[in-house]
């Protein structure tokens, strides 16, 4: 087995300080990097950098990469339709590589009678969502609910929606008017006073019906709850069992649709193709993006059949969503998740790796909660268990002493460690990086 991690030359690198330094001179910075790591090629779970530094990836290029990073039947794919066209606008005319990858696609979905809409990314997936349930009613229902913790993208439509950090907002306001944010059951910090997390999830479904809908919003006037059924950026937030069963009989009483987030947590990263599918539920519309593509740009709505029937000619399109390069890729995704069980194979290293986080809560009191489905967990840092401060600082340096020994771990929420590598990893690979990360809790936890 490689040998991983492998630091050469303490990151970042002369290569590495080199590149930065010309990124910081043509690149806008509007964002914010994790940690200086300059990718030169990845495979599978491991990512190498320019100074020749071999990292055990933990985030998978941000929840994308969950057949690993140039899985070799991607790569063909890809190479075998690049060969044929590259892009003929599948909005505009006909190919058959979109029917294959939807025909794929509503295979695996729990939707009704689904059908889908390829656009490009998973922002573009929740606008053209918002529009479907806006023209489902034909306009007479204006209004839609959120979650605050959310992420759902940072365009107009969706960063209205977003609520997981302030600044994602700030300086970009107003935003599309008619959204309403209500708390998200977070059981660890449950909104509501409670450690109950069925209290907690019962709290939450009740402030919707007592308050929202009897002294704001109308419910005959909301088109759709908008929901994460496991919170990203907030967190990586597994709600209780009881919040969004109670959600759909909420929903369906109502005549609400609801539009179901699984940007980040779909296609098998938690040990299902859709996350929502842990709680026996149903949605109307699923928004994707992410992992679809293999690592292509490349978003999808898959919507009930009902609603795809009422929208027009001309009512939404788009010129490059269902790229037949990016298509091919997404097919290749889902065999090689059939072929390669990559859904059990999920849930299996999750539990154990849930299993090993749990323990090391026990040793030390920096960990606050563990929580998770399949390789979506969440490790959240906190500096003082009795008050739940948040340990924003020290999960910085849990970050970057990771990586410094060979680790690419991020963060989410306001100190949650967020683990969710390749589905591929090596089960060895896995827990050296889990055990890189537990002797860098044990000093920084030393230092509290």
């Amino acid at each position: 087995m490689e040998e991983v991690p492998l630091i050469r030359v303490e990151p970042p690198g002369p290569m590495a300080r080199s590149i930065i330094a010309r990124d910081s001179e043509v690149l806008v910075q509007s964002y914010v990097r994790w940690v200086p790591l300059v990718v030169k090629e990845a495979h599978g779970a491991i990512v190498e950098d320019v100074d020749g530094n071999k990292y055990i990836d933990l985030n998978a290029g941000i929840a994308v990469m969950n057949v690993g990073h140039s899985h070799p039947k991607v790569v063909e794919a890809i190479k075998r339709q690049a060969e044929k066209f590259q892009h003929y606008s599948l909005t505009d005319f006909y190919y058959e590589e979109a029917v294959t990858a939807a025909e794929k696609l509503v295979g695996i979905s729990p939707v009704d009678h689904p059908k889908v809409f390829f656009a490009n990314s998973g922002t573009e997936s929740i606008e053209g969502s918002l529009k479907f349930a806006r023209y489902f009613f034909e306009g007479s229902r204006q209004y839609f609910i959120a979650f605050l913790g959310a992420f759902h993208g940072r365009t107009y439509g969706s960063l209205s929606l977003t609520a997981s950090k302030a600044h994602y907002r700030k300086g970009f306001s107003p935003l599309l008017p008619g959204v309403v944010h209500v708390p998200y059951p977070y059981p660890y910090r449950c909104p509501f006073r409670t450690d109950d997390p069925l209290e907690c999830g019962e709290a939450v479904l009740g402030y919707i019906e007592d308050w929202i809908f009897h002294k704001l919003v109308d419910p005959s006037e909301v088109a759709a709850f908008v929901v994460e059924p496991i919170q990203g950026e907030g967190g990586y937030v597994v709600p209780p069992d009881n919040f969004l069963p109670g959600l759909r009989r909420l929903a369906d009483k109502n005549g609400i649709l609801i539009i179901d987030d699984e940007v980040q947590a779909g296609m098998g990263r938690t040990g299902r193709w859709f996350a929502i599918e842990h709680w026996n539920v149903k949605p109307d519309i699923i928004a994707l993006a992410k992992a679809i593509g293999g690592g292509l740009p490349l978003g999808a709505i898959v919507t009930r059949g009902d609603i795809a029937s009422t929208l027009a000619k001309g009512s939404h399109a788009n010129t490059f969503g269902g790229n037949p390069i990016a298509l091919a890729a997404m097919s290749a995704v889902i065999d090689v998740i059939k072929e390669e069980r990559l859904l059990e194979r999920a849930s299996r290293l999750g539990e154990e790796a849930l299993k090993f986080l749990n323990e090391l809560k026990d040793k030390y009191e920096i960990i606050g909660d563990v929580r998770g489905k399949g390789l979506m967990i969440g490790v959240e840092l906190v500096r003082d268990r009795k008050t739940k401060e948040p340990a924003e600082r020290e999960l910085a340096q849990v970050i970057e002493k990771s990586f410094k020994r060979g680790v690419v771990v991020i963060g989410a929420g306001l100190s949650t460690i967020r683990i969710a590598p390749p589905l591929v990893i090596e089960e060895e690979h896995l827990f050296k990086a889990l055990n890189i990360i537990a002797d860098v809790i044990k000093e920084v936890n030393s230092s509290l």
